[in-house]
């Protein structure tokens, strides 16, 4: 018999983001991780940022400034009423993302909305049903979902290159918490490690995994009462084990691995930012490795992706579509009551 060729891993099929239609932008919520999608914007992508909006307008105008956007309102509702925008990115804090998602859609706009999607599940479910009813586009902000590593991880799953896939494991923790942003230690504004950094790791295990079946989370709260770190085990159907850790305490690898019965993938931390992945045999052998082209301004993935949404007419992407975003959110939902998280209203 002939030697066996070697396992080696799919190219990813992510369509450049240049390529993607120009699409107009209005960023509500000039904060940090608007600056970053901003920026992904205009170094990565032909689309154009039109107007942003504050409940500030000094905000906007200095975001505007910064940024050269023509449009700068001091009112979330001037923003979502411009004519000029295509399409609205919803940069708020967690605790808003519900109204002001709704806000947009009920102005006629399409939404991409910064993760975690809301707060709960029941505040996604209001969201994606008003995005079905008023024919208009929306999607969860997961920017590593259109990452093209993460393409090789899929394909790599889906033509069974591992064999079966028993074991995922991916973790994100960051040291931000007690002298980081005063919105993690908010209960008032859906703050804590899960919904903030949790969602990436548990995110990825429901992209590789699928549904999942039964979730077993511990973790300890702040004196606030949002957790401060967590472990979470989940099941597949038919038994494969995630293991998922999010902390705001303490900086962790923030690997990701898929393990199956034949190979395994390793991913560098950190795993959600274009990195490389390595094909590993059980025993440890490097089989193969896939690394990325350019390792910045990775949100232009997803902003690309909702540009070629918007040309197509569809109300939601493939790659992050509603029912993985509930899936996600119900998981989280179950995370908090079993270790003890409740924000106030709900």
């Amino acid at each position: 018999m002939g030697r066996m060729p070697e396992q080696t891993l799919p190219a990813p099929r992510t369509p450049d983001p240049m390529e993607a239609p120009s699409v107009r932008w209005g960023i509500l919520g000039p904060g940090n991780i608007a600056r970053t999608f901003a920026t992904a914007l205009r170094e990565g992508t032909r689309q154009q940022v039109v107007a942003v909006g504050s409940r500030s307008a000094e905000r906007a105008r200095g975001f505007a400034d910064e940024f050269g956007v023509p449009a700068a309102y001091g009112s979330y509702e001037d923003l979502v009423a411009d004519p000029d925008v295509d399409v609205v990115y919803v940069a708020s804090p967690h605790s808003e993302h519900h109204d002001h998602a709704l806000l947009a859609l009920q102005a006629g706009k399409p939404v991409l909305v910064e993760k975690a999607f809301t707060r709960n599940a029941g505040e996604a479910r209001e969201v994606l049903d008003a995005s079905a009813q008023l024919g208009l586009f929306a999607m969860e902000a997961m920017w590593t979902r259109f990452l093209p590593h993460m393409d090789v991880v899929r394909q790599a799953v889906e033509t069974g290159l591992l064999g079966e896939v028993l074991t995922v494991m991916a973790d994100h923790g960051q040291l931000l918490h007690p002298d980081g942003p005063e919105r993690l230690s908010s209960p008032h504004l859906a703050g804590g490690s899960l919904l903030d950094l949790g969602v990436y790791p548990l995110s990825f295990t429901s992209m590789v995994l699928g549904s999942f079946a039964s979730i077993t989370a511990v973790g300890h709260l702040t004196d606030k009462g949002v957790d401060a770190q967590l472990g979470v085990t989940v099941t597949g159907e038919g038994g494969p084990l995630g293991l998922v850790g999010s902390s705001m305490v303490t900086k962790t690898p923030t690997t990701a691995v898929v393990a199956g019965t034949s190979a395994r993938l390793e991913i560098e931390g950190d795993f959600y930012s274009p990195q490389p992945v390595r094909l590993m045999t059980p025993s440890g052998r490097e089989l193969d490795r896939y690394e990325p082209e350019v390792r910045d301004h990775g949100f232009r993935y997803e902003a690309a992706e909702v540009a070629r949404c918007l040309h197509d007419g569809a109300l939601e992407s493939p790659l992050m579509p509603h029912a993985e975003t509930l899936r996600v959110m119900e998981a989280m939902d179950e995370v908090r009551r079993q270790v003890g998280v409740r924000y106030p209203g709900e």
